[in-house]
């Protein structure tokens, strides 16, 4: 009886030992394979910030590269003189400059204010009332780019009165129709951002009326997508030619083509201008809104 109880505590003793090891080259694989997938995750995540950078670089480089060719060709002669600012001095006292410039602004401004009052109203009662509509309003609002600008504009010459054909601002009209889709888009992915119905049915149980909602309730949630709005339209009328030349209006686009004939250092320097003049809205607006947006986070 003995004998069997010594054997038994000694089986005992081996299973546990057996056990011990098992448990313990298990920990050890299973360790083991946590460092090799955190190495492989380590490798990998290397690997994409190397290419990230990459990307950058040569993204950086397509945007860049031109603008240096164009800032180079507009201060470099060929002659002499080498590298001068002369293209930027005759630019301010070239002939049509300012007029071309100025007309190009008011249009932008009008284009930009008939675009917000008719497309934040349409965007925000179609994404409220009538949400079965915004396929149908995506397909409306995409047809003035698929529709070529030539097509566009002649058909706008032959039905437009001719009193308002005899004004420039036709084509804030036009411009109108052209910053539809740009404005839409914008709208429609600030409107799917937010919880619009809650945001509505609170402000209507507090009592507030549809212009309330609108301007104290929507509007600041809308802030960035409207920005958006403002900034793709002004880009657009500062660079539109062909609707402007068919109308035979000389805005900003229009004076470039124009005047290079005469001198292409100057034309190219009217083109990084533009750029440039397009680049302080973009930022303007962009810093207005963040001023705003902290403003209102301080009340």
């Amino acid at each position: 009886m003995a004998v069997t109880g010594t054997t038994g505590a000694a089986g005992v003793e081996e299973l546990a030992a057996l056990e011990e090891t098992t448990v313990g080259g298990r920990a050890r694989s299973t360790r083991g394979l946590g460092q090799a997938v955190g190495g492989h995750r380590t490798s990998w995540w290397r690997s994409l910030r190397v290419w990230r950078f990459f990307i950058l670089i040569i993204a950086a480089g397509y945007f860049l590269i031109p603008l240096w060719a164009a800032f180079r060709f507009s201060v470099w002669t060929g002659t002499g003189r080498g590298w001068t600012a002369s293209a930027y001095t005759q630019l301010v006292h070239s002939q049509g400059f300012g007029s071309a410039f100025w007309l190009s602004v008011q249009l932008a401004l009008i284009t930009t204010g008939l675009t917000l009052v008719l497309m934040v109203p349409t965007t925000i009662y179609v994404h409220l009332r009538l949400p079965r509509l915004r396929r149908v309003m995506d397909f409306v609002t995409v047809l003035p780019v698929v529709i070529p600008p030539v097509v566009l504009i002649l058909g706008v010459l032959q039905v437009a009165p001719t009193r308002l054909k005899s004004t420039p601002f036709l084509l804030a009209l036009v411009y109108v129709v052209l910053a539809m889709p740009f404005a839409y888009i914008s709208l429609s992915a600030g409107l799917r951002a937010i919880d619009m119905h809650t945001l509505v049915d609170a402000s209507r149980s507090l009592g507030g009326g549809w212009w309330t909602t609108l301007r104290k309730v929507l509007l600041p949630n809308m802030r960035v997508a409207v920005l958006s709005a403002t900034v793709l339209t002004v880009a657009l009328v500062l660079g539109e030619y062909t609707m402007a030349s068919l109308d035979q209006y000389e805005t900003f686009p229009v004076w470039i083509v124009a005047f290079e004939q005469e001198n292409s250092h100057v034309s190219v320097a009217a083109s990084l201008l533009a750029l440039f003049v397009t680049w302080v809205v973009l930022m303007l607006i962009s810093y207005f809104g963040r001023v705003r947006r902290g403003f209102g986070a301080g009340r």
